[in-house]
């Protein structure tokens, strides 16, 4: 994983808004949209180039409103990122592509192979969630403590959220590797094997810190996305869609991923013993050989 080799720069939104975003891997390649975590930013772990080259990839990342060098879009709904993908690929020439989203991203990959059928080809998302109140599904069920809190508060107590946050990314932005501290405790073993890797931990904490630079705005909004309506229907979506989750997760459940499954007319899920939330950084080179070249998805090389 890397971020060489990545060019950066602004682009308006319909409303004016600025969107801060990052492109690498081979530039005349199909193109795919990779939409960050909660918290994230564009600056989140990746494939290496030659990766990117091999699979001829033009990744394209950007920071969700509030995160970064992006603008707020206060009482954004996961919907509103269908707009700001699109103005992206407007800006960058792009008429269609594909989308993956790693956890909080995922709805809003979602969102856009629901709201730009003529543009998304395909749709991944590695360890997402399924909407608030969906019907069937226990939501907070085999999620970490943390999660529920924050979830909860988004739902009865703003205030206390906002307060919770803003200590959190305070705490971020003097010393990223806090936020990989206070979350070790409610990390599997899988997950502890990822994070403890050096460099993947170099590119979390790198990450986490970008993200909450200006403070802990996008944050607070992709909660509070997350447990209202998302605003787009998931039965729309008619691009092929893989759902990818793995079995231990404690973040987003990976019964959220089979709730999804039920509502997309054509998704696929994977669901990888052995593995648990941050299994979404060592699967997504095959993720992204499955959204633009699929006979290779399975290479050892990757």
């Amino acid at each position: 994983m890397t971020r060489q080799h990545a060019a950066q720069h602004s682009v308006a939104a319909p409303d004016g808004r600025r969107l801060a975003v990052e492109t690498s891997g081979s530039p005349d390649g199909p193109a795919v949209f990779l939409l960050h975590g909660t918290p994230g930013s564009r600056s989140g772990p990746r494939p290496r180039g030659i990766v990117l080259y091999r699979l001829g990839i033009q990744l394209v990342c950007y920071d969700r409103p509030g995160y970064g060098d992006s603008s707020r879009h206060e009482g954004r709904r996961v919907a509103d990122a269908a707009a700001d993908v699109a103005a992206i690929a407007d800006d960058l020439g792009i008429e269609r592509f594909a989308v993956v989203g790693r956890s909080g991203g995922g709805p809003h990959a979602l969102a856009c192979a629901a709201l730009l059928p003529d543009r998304v080809t395909r749709a991944a998302v590695l360890v997402g969630l399924a909407p608030a109140g969906a019907p069937d599904l226990d939501w907070y069920a085999g999620m970490s403590e943390t999660n529920v809190e924050d979830y909860g508060q988004a739902d009865e107590d703003l205030a206390e959220l906002t307060l919770n946050l803003k200590v959190r990314a305070e705490q971020t932005r003097r010393d990223p590797m806090t936020l990989l501290e206070f979350l070790r405790p409610q990390l599997p073993e899988a997950d502890i094997r990822v994070v403890d890797d050096v460099a993947i931990r170099r590119l979390l904490t790198d990450m986490y810190a970008e993200a909450l630079r200006h403070g802990p705005e996008g944050w607070i909004d992709d909660v509070l996305a997350m447990r209202r309506g998302w605003g787009f229907d998931l039965g729309a979506i008619h691009a092929p869609v893989r759902l990818w989750h793995g079995e231990q997760d404690r973040f987003s459940p990976v019964e959220h991923s089979w709730w999804l499954a039920s509502r997309i007319p054509h998704a696929e899920v994977q669901v990888q013993a052995g593995a648990a939330h941050f299994g979404a950084v060592e699967i997504l080179p095959q993720t992204l050989a499955w959204l633009t070249t699929p006979e290779l998805a399975a290479s050892p090389q990757l």
